[in-house]
């Protein structure tokens, strides 16, 4: 096997980070119940074990993060989870056509 070939399969498996609708609701929202109970960014990692990147990524909708994270997110924040996901219509998650996924 190649080096090259490694390179494929690698990048076969990589999540895009390319920010969606979604991911900067859900960035609005974390921020907003954040800064309405007086916490920083760092603050939140803290309480989260969560690398303050990913919150700053996470907050400015870069990232989508997943359940258990989102899940830790709200616990540190003392909300349900659902709060988080307010607004979030499935149409937010669409994928574009040419990334050859099958469609539901």
């Amino acid at each position: 096997m190649t080096l090259a070939h490694v390179s494929k399969i690698r990048d076969a498996y990589q999540v895009s980070r390319v920010p969606s609708p979604a991911a900067a609701r859900i960035g609005e929202l974390i921020a907003s119940e954040r800064v309405r109970r007086g916490l920083t960014q760092d603050d939140l990692a803290h309480l989260t074990r969560i690398d303050s990147s990913n919150i700053r990524g996470y907050e400015k909708g870069r990232a989508l993060m997943g359940i258990p994270t989102l899940v830790r997110i709200a616990e540190a924040l003392k909300i349900d989870p659902g709060m988080l996901l307010d607004g979030v219509t499935v149409d937010m998650f669409a994928v574009p056509a040419e990334d050859g996924r099958r469609r539901a």
